[in-house]
């Protein structure tokens, strides 16, 4: 097992975390692995450690830390993307007192889904499926039996600029963010390679988080975008930091559940043949406006069959004839499962009051080089607004 750290943040207004074709009226579905690679970098190098921490990440072929993705929580309950391969749930796990439920409920709606829920499938144990519920705003599965309130949702916001020297001409423009409930916020993971690395770089991975809910992540952060509370930290050791139990070791036929963007390094062993994988597109532009190269990554959520766990690459997708690198970060934060579903499947939710009207569950478990790596703020120049909007940072 490798030390780890579970980070949440609690944001305290809206964040726009943009998609890689820069449209300013939709966000991306999350915010991923290498922009917050970018965005930790861009805080290393305010802290005056950006050369050390190039030498042990970006320029390292085991990366002294990985992150995972940010992805959303609600309360106590923490959602992440489901294995690929057990998404939709199989049929022989789910169950109700309705058949006719099964058949209408949609599964697929729902992008994140409770760990504890995700340990169930992963342990073969059976669902009762009309105890959840997917939220259509932010795609998490809910339980039903608790408020449905939406932990994240995606709206428009709306600004304008006056031109005072041009007889009061006004500029209407509008950008898309995600805004959170009192109780939600995103986690992520950061995992260590090694107990040595964990004294070097555990307490500047915590300043720069502290930094970033300060200053903001993501675009518009000099309009107030994309602030959060002093993060909470949890320290342990992985994969028990995020799941409970641990799958057993299975040789060459290891399955690995991604939970950041991926890109492959050329000493990975994937089977391309074998796994559920999908592939995402990232772009973006550097601080001059000029587009960086576009690469395909593995996404967030894809199960890969390897014979070893992944370690992956940054790529440098400066624009062609660029002064520097730039790097994307493709590191992999990937977890070991069970090659199969265990075919002794029990119940796991059963009503606690057999004259309860509704099934009651069981409880959740409880620089001086500018441009060095990727830029975390993927978007086109800014428009003229009534407040300036940030700049892209050329990373």
């Amino acid at each position: 097992m490798q030390p780890a750290v579970l980070v949440r943040l609690r944001p305290t207004g809206p964040w726009r975390y943009g998609p890689e074709d820069g449209d300013r009226d939709r966000v991306d579905a999350l915010y991923r692995s290498d922009r917050l690679f970018s965005a930790i970098t861009l805080a290393m190098r305010q802290f005056g450690w950006l050369e050390e921490w190039l030498d042990a990440s970006a320029r390292a072929s085991v990366p002294a830390v990985v992150f995972s993705s940010l992805f959303p929580y609600q309360a106590n309950v923490l959602f992440a993307p489901p294995p690929s391969h057990l998404w939709p749930p199989p049929a022989s796990l789910l169950t109700s007192p309705s058949p006719v439920f099964l058949s209408k409920m949609r599964w697929s709606a729902a992008r994140f889904v409770p760990l504890s829920l995700i340990e169930s499938m992963l342990a073969g144990q059976t669902i009762l499926a009309d105890q959840w519920l997917p939220d259509a705003e932010s795609g998490c599965l809910l339980r039903r039996d608790r408020a449905s309130v939406s932990p994240v949702r995606e709206v428009i916001r709306r600004s304008a600029a006056v031109d005072r020297a041009g007889r009061g001409a006004v500029s209407v423009h509008s950008a898309a963010c995600v805004e959170f409930e009192s109780q939600s916020g995103l986690w992520c993971i950061a995992r260590f390679a090694d107990s040595a690395a964990q004294s070097i770089w555990s307490d500047r991975v915590k300043a720069c988080f502290r930094l970033l809910a300060d200053s903001g992540f993501g675009g518009r952060k000099t309009a107030g975008w994309g602030q959060a509370e002093p993060p909470q930290f949890q320290d342990g050791a992985w994969p028990t930091l995020l799941l409970k139990s641990r799958a057993a070791t299975n040789g060459d036929n290891r399955m690995s559940w991604l939970l950041s963007v991926y890109s492959p390094a050329s000493n990975d062993h994937i089977d391309w043949r074998a796994g559920d994988y999908r592939l995402v597109t990232r772009g973006g532009r550097v601080e001059s406006g000029a587009h960086k190269k576009t690469v395909r990554m593995v996404a967030e959520g894809s199960v890969l069959a390897t014979r070893e766990e992944p370690v992956g690459a940054a790529l440098d997708v400066a624009p062609e004839g660029f002064a520097h690198p730039v790097y994307r970060s493709g590191f992999a934060l990937a977890l070991e499962l069970p090659s199969a579903v265990p075919a002794d499947l029990r119940l796991v939710e059963t009503p606690a009051d057999k004259d309860a009207p509704e099934p009651r569950l069981c409880p959740e478990p409880a620089v001086e080089e500018r441009a060095q790596v990727d830029t975390e703020a993927d978007e086109p120049p800014p428009q003229p607004e009534t407040e300036a909007e940030e700049p892209p940072h050329e990373v």
